[in-house]
């Protein structure tokens, strides 16, 4: 067998150089040979510390960043698996841009930053930044079917909210991520005033924490909580980590985190079935 030419010898030495800073775009093959290449020791701290790590983004620790990887991987414009030599090269220039050390790992430093993203897109964080937003009069609020409806409880959104959650649910269904005669998709809290909240708070007593706080999106009329499924066992707000986690493994959340903001839905990261109306 020959020996590669001297010019191509030298390219094939560029190459492992070339492809870690080749654009973020060239690395989304979906499992296939592009993900398999760029820098191997990123992808095994990746992987090592992705059920691993500890994580604190929201005021409760968690073990792992695994729930998180749908939306990092969306955030960084990547099909390829969060420990694949692929998923390293594109975070890494994600960081990059964003001024964050272009380390390729998933790290507090670039957590944080995404958070911060994150947070900054919700529209409730943007109207709540000096005072809690007036709720809406009810007589104004749209009603959903009861087709809509998890379990038929009433549910009321404002009426734009409602109208791009049908339009979300029409695009997903053409997709065939919500199984056929399931509840999968239907709204099991939206609307809820502030005097409910406050009773509920008051029972629970569980006010400003993470599960409920005083000052609710709820109240704006622009949040809904989607049933995306639950683990066996849990409700489908279930903050358990192991429910989170099943639910970030299903076809209609990941659908809905490459596609919600098509209909100006954006998600609440922490809970994986809230999702707020703005444009």
């Amino acid at each position: 067998m020959k020996k590669p030419l001297p010019a191509l010898r030298f390219l094939l030495r560029l190459l492992p150089g070339l492809l870690w800073m080749a654009p973020t775009g060239a690395f989304s093959a979906d499992g296939g040979l592009l993900c398999a290449i760029g820098p191997a020791q990123a992808a095994r701290a990746n992987a090592a510390s992705l059920h691993a790590m500890t994580v604190n983004m929201f005021g409760r620790p968690e073990i792992g960043w695994a729930f998180y990887e749908p939306l990092i991987a969306n955030e960084i414009s990547t099909a390829c698996t969060a420990t694949s030599p692929g998923f390293a090269v594109a975070l890494s220039h994600w960081q990059s841009a964003h001024r964050v050390p272009a380390s390729g790992l998933v790290d507090p430093a670039t957590l944080g930053t995404l958070k911060q993203l994150w947070q900054a897109r919700r529209p409730f964080v943007a109207a709540s930044q000096h005072t809690c937003p007036d709720p809406p009069l009810e007589s104004t609020l749209a009603r959903a079917t009861a087709a809509e409806s998890y379990g038929g409880k009433p549910i009321q959104l404002r009426a734009d909210a409602l109208a791009a959650y049908r339009q979300m649910i029409l695009a997903a269904r053409s997709a065939g991520v919500i199984p056929p005669g399931s509840n999968v998709g239907t709204i099991f809290s939206a609307y809820r005033s502030p005097s409910y909240d406050a009773a509920r708070c008051a029972a629970q007593h569980n006010c400003q924490g993470i599960v409920r706080a005083s000052c609710s999106a709820h109240r704006t009329g622009y949040a809904m909580d989607i049933y995306v499924g639950a683990a066996p066992g849990f409700g489908p707000d279930s903050s358990v980590d192991a429910n989170r986690l099943y639910i970030s493994q299903t076809p209609f959340y990941r659908w809905l985190v490459k596609n919600a903001a098509q209909f100006h839905l954006v998600n609440y990261a922490f809970e994986p079935w809230h999702w707020e109306f703005g444009r």
